[in-house]
């Protein structure tokens, strides 16, 4: 009897346990109730308009096309949305869809082994695959296995102010002596700060850095020193980039110690700044202030550099599935990278995106076809450097880059901590 007992109050924990998961953790697994209906849980990182409505309407198009299926849709923003990712695929309680940036951060989901590989379904369905840039899956790739569909494409350049630009007879840069002398020349046209960033977002401290170090170092030292278990970080080329940054921030002032990113990209919208470092997908949004003529240069070339000067920081953002999502969230996915879906999400959001025939005119404003354009025919994309190298390797060098610009460490002792923790990593 007292066996019996006991079976039944564990049984009965189990259940209120799982009950409780099930309603109140929207990313948990599918389940299929007694009238056939397939929950999908579908997460993204974006909370704010106009993706939030976009995606809610999706999958209510998608629902009703599917009245078998139920999509709960959560959202959070960037940096909550990396922590809590990280949590549920440690918990085995990954979304069965959800956004994922590529390389470094892709891999570290896909080491958890709960990741659905897609080689076979992109194989069986040409017809939809074929329509997806095969330039940008390269992120998503591991060991020749493809664990994600890219989705929107980005590419980080310099915005300046035509106007202001024309006004004091201007030239855009082509070296990184140039772009000094056009920051001189701004300084002196009475621009105290001609350049300014958001210092207070680490994340835009790292597009500098891997940005500056694509340029100076050779490709193969960076592959080496990327790769966590063989990573050195003794080239010289460190230390040079960590000067440049160093100079540039000389540019920006106390102010942009202060400010945030959104800050910055707001003040160059209303024309009161020349010069911001941003990504396409912010086009959309300095368009919307409406104040400025803008245009990009890439980040300029340096004599001394050994690494591609054509190349342009940016990666795809794509849709990972769990490796236990239904064939439901497969349909959701494919829905969600349709040549319909992504024109329509172009048109309404301003992010380009990596379905052929998804980006026009019709769609998209001048300045974003001219960016089009640009990542059609850079050389080769760099990813963003907080997803290329391990995270507590871009911690010191994004942390060390705040407290470089306001002179409290030397490029020296950044580097010296990252030696220490790069040797720390290869031995764990």
């Amino acid at each position: 009897m007292k066996r019996t007992l006991a079976f039944i109050v564990t049984v009965l924990f189990l259940f209120s346990t799982l009950g409780a998961c099930s309603s109140s953790d929207s990313t948990s697994s599918p389940e299929t109730d007694s009238e056939g209906i397939v929950e999908i849980n579908f997460f993204h990182r974006w909370p704010n308009e106009p993706r939030k409505s976009f995606y809610e309407q999706k999958a209510a198009e998608f629902m009703e096309a599917n009245p078998h299926v139920k999509i709960n849709v959560d959202a959070v923003l960037n940096d909550s949305y990396k922590e809590k990712i990280r949590v549920l695929v440690s918990n085995d309680h990954l979304p069965d869809i959800f956004t994922s940036w590529s390389d470094s951060f892709a891999l570290n989901l896909v080491s958890s082994e709960r990741i659905k590989p897609l080689n076979d379904i992109l194989e069986e369905d040409k017809e939809w695959s074929g329509n997806i840039m095969e330039s940008q899956f390269g992120g998503f790739t591991f060991d020749d296995v493809t664990y994600g569909v890219p989705f929107t494409i980005d590419g980080k350049v310099f915005f300046y102010n035509k106007d202001i630009f024309e006004e004091n007879h201007i030239q855009v840069p082509q070296t990184y002596d140039e772009f000094i002398r056009v920051l001189n020349q701004l300084q002196a046209a009475g621009y105290e700060t001609p350049l300014v960033e958001g210092l207070t977002n680490t994340w835009a401290i790292s597009h500098y850095m891997g940005t500056i170090f694509q340029r100076l170092l050779d490709p193969n030292v960076t592959a080496l020193d990327y790769d966590v278990k063989r990573s050195e970080f003794t080239d010289p080329g460190y230390l040079r980039g960590l000067e440049v940054f160093k100079e540039l921030t000389t540019y920006m002032g106390e102010l942009s110690t202060a400010i945030d990113h959104e800050t910055a990209r707001n003040m160059f919208g209303k024309g009161e700044i020349p010069i911001v470092y941003m990504q396409f997908a912010e086009i959309k949004l300095v368009e919307d202030l409406g104040g400025v003529q803008f245009g990009f240069f890439n980040f300029p070339a340096f004599a001394e550099g050994k690494g591609d000067p054509d190349a342009l920081t940016g990666a795809p953002e794509g849709w990972m599935l769990s490796k236990n999502a239904p064939p439901e969230a497969i349909d959701f996915l494919k829905f969600l990278t349709s040549v319909e879906t992504a024109y329509e999400f172009t048109k309404t959001d301003g992010q380009l995106n990596a379905i052929k025939g998804a980006v026009d005119e019709n769609n998209t404003s001048p300045a974003s076809m001219e960016a089009y354009k640009l990542l059609l025919n850079a050389s080769a994309p760099s990813p963003w450097f907080d997803n290329a190298v391990n995270i507590n390797i871009a911690d010191i060098f994004m942390k060390g880059g705040q407290s470089l610009a306001i002179g409290q460490t030397s490029p020296e002792e950044i580097m010296s901590e990252v030696q220490k923790r790069a040797e720390r990593l290869k031995n764990e």
